[in-house]
């Protein structure tokens, strides 16, 4: 583990949560300190501190024996993208309405590498490059609130979306549909792209939650 920059305890926390979110660590696994301390190559400490977190979170249910995982269930996901849907559309009415020509670069820079990763047919690439363009989106939409409601949504449902942009033709409408979002934010068109942001959302839960192909796909 990179022990520079963040706390230990930050960054155990992170490889926790990463691990349960992307299914590493399974639903009703049990997770003990002396576990995670050869697993990491560190204290109890960090570990008992990333306990408490990811109880707050209700990633993990503490007991005697240790951590038992939780994760995410398919209730949750459903959840997840009902929230999104109601509020990113918001975010990027807010960014289309303040978006600098310099925000409009750094969009268009996400989905460059975007388009690469999905010709490529590379999954992890795609993922980090649309992990990249909403969280811009969450940044210059300039609402705090906004931004630390949306950001650990997006980063719950890791494991969902990986396999969603396995598919290459999910990844291609995917990225199509940025491009529509990219393209009203750019010409300050705050109901298209809050339009278009729904649409994008609504495409994918319907494309994770139920397996339905969206009009596109068919």
């Amino acid at each position: 583990m990179d022990h520079k920059m963040v706390s230990l305890a930050d960054q155990v926390f992170d490889e926790l949560e990463k691990k349960i979110l992307s299914g590493a660590y399974a639903r009703g696994e049990l997770l003990t300190e002396s576990r995670l301390s050869d697993e990491l190559g560190v204290s109890r400490t960090p570990i008992r501190e990333a306990f408490f977190r990811l109880s707050q979170e209700h990633l993990i249910d503490i007991s005697p024996k240790g951590a038992y995982v939780l994760g995410i269930t398919d209730e949750d996901i459903r959840d997840i993208y009902e929230i999104r849907v109601r509020i990113e559309g918001l975010a990027s009415r807010l960014a289309a309405e303040k978006i600098t020509d310099e925000g409009v670069d750094e969009l268009r820079k996400a989905l460059d590498l975007q388009e690469f990763y999905t010709q490529k047919g590379d999954p992890d690439g795609i993922r980090n490059m649309d992990d990249s363009f909403h969280q811009t989106i969450y940044r210059l939409c300039s609402s705090p609130v906004l931004r630390y409601t949306l950001e650990p949504l997006h980063r719950r449902i890791i494991k969902y979306r990986r396999a969603s942009i396995s598919a290459r033709t999910r990844a291609e409408h995917s990225l199509k549909e940025h491009m529509e979002i990219l393209e009203a934010i750019a010409r300050h068109d705050a109901d298209a792209a809050e339009e278009l942001t729904i649409r994008h959302i609504r495409n994918a839960m319907r494309k994770l939650v139920t397996g339905e192909n969206t009009d596109d796909d068919q």
